[in-house]
Order: structure tokens, then C-alpha cells, then sequence
């Protein structure tokens, strides 16, 4: 095991929660994709891409189940850079068909893309705030995603779906959803028009 990358990626992950949690402290991490993060995001994916260079895929033996877990987290939010997140999932795809990462790790990151892509989920991990509080963002089928799940040992959408008192009203809804279609075209994960 590379225990100075594992350090190395398990700080940079530390350091992406700690701006994350601030952020969310005071509200501000929900008003929008804040400057502040995007910039940790900007950082923390840059180094990412480098240590893939060097090393491929931060795999559980290279960086224990932790680092990986890390890498995995880092490329989540590379949200900025969708070529490189595509290139993150072929290669936490590889990964997982051999064993060597969790292969939950392929579900989250395919279902953020395919979300932001403005396609429907396959493992439904990825959710959204709603009139009616907390719900996954749209699934692709719903009987084959909680088989999905199962697959891979997830708890079923049921299971996930929590009561929720923070429901949005259709104009809350609507902005957000408006801002964050803006935010994915002029980063290229949609196309105008």
C-alpha cells in the first residue's frame, strides 16, 4: 500500500468536507454552486487527474479501503470537469468489474453523471429537494433500480426515502432547477437549445 497517496488523497477529501461543512453551516453551500467549493472541487480535481497519471486508479490496494473511498468522493465532485468525471466512471467501472473497489462506487458516480447529463438514473443514489421533501432525482425503472440496489447490497429507495419537513414550494422548485440547468450547460453536460 502507498500510505504517503493514501494520506495525501484522505487530507484532500478532508479538506473538501471541512469547506463543505462551513459552507453548509451558514447556509450559503444551498444557495447555489458557491464559488468557494467550486474552487476546492477545481483543486482537488486537478490532483486527482495527475495521481491517476501516475498511479491509475487509486484502488484498495493501492490506498486502502479509506483512499479509495477518498478518490472515489474527489471524483463525485469533480462537477466542474464532466470529461474528466466520464474518464473517473470508465475507469471506477474497470475498477469494480475486477473487485478492486466497491461496486457501489460505479452506481453513485454513473448515476451523477447520467443526472447531470439530464438522463435517468440507473441506481437511484442521486436525490433532490422536491415539493414533497427529498426525492430521487428521475429513475430509469423503478422495479429495475431497487433490483439494482439489492445487487449491490443498497437499501431500497423506500429505505432511503426519510420524511421529510423541508419541502419546497413549485417556484422554489422551478429556480433551482433553472440555475442548475444554466450551471450544466455552460459546463458542458448539456447542450443549448
Amino acid at each position: 500500500m502507498d500510505e504517503v497517496l493514501r494520506a495525501e488523497l484522505l487530507a484532500m477529501d478532508e479538506h473538501d468536507q471541512t469547506v463543505r461543512a462551513e459552507l453548509a453551516a451558514d447556509g450559503s453551500l444551498f444557495q447555489g454552486y458557491h464559488p468557494r467549493m467550486a474552487a476546492v472541487h477545481d483543486v482537488n480535481a486537478a490532483r486527482l487527474r495527475e495521481i491517476i497519471r501516475a498511479h491509475g486508479w487509486p484502488t484498495t490496494a493501492l490506498v486502502g479501503p479509506d483512499g479509495t473511498k477518498a478518490a472515489h468522493r474527489l471524483a463525485q465532485h469533480a462537477i466542474n470537469h464532466p470529461d474528466f468525471m466520464r474518464e473517473c466512471r470508465a475507469l471506477i467501472e474497470a475498477a469494480s468489474e475486477r473487485g478492486e473497489v466497491p461496486r457501489e462506487q460505479f452506481a453513485y458516480i454513473d448515476d451523477r453523471i447520467r443526472v447531470f447529463e439530464g438522463q435517468p438514473q440507473r441506481y437511484g443514489t442521486q436525490w433532490q429537494g422536491g415539493v414533497h421533501g427529498l426525492e430521487p432525482c428521475p429513475l430509469d425503472d423503478r422495479n429495475a433500480v431497487d433490483r439494482r440496489r439489492r445487487e449491490l447490497r443498497l437499501p431500497s429507495l423506500d429505505e432511503m426515502r426519510r420524511p421529510s419537513s423541508e419541502r419546497l414550494t413549485v417556484e422554489e422548485v422551478e429556480r433551482q432547477r433553472t440555475q442548475e440547468l444554466a450551471w450544466r450547460r455552460r459546463v458542458g453536460w448539456v447542450r443549448s437549445g
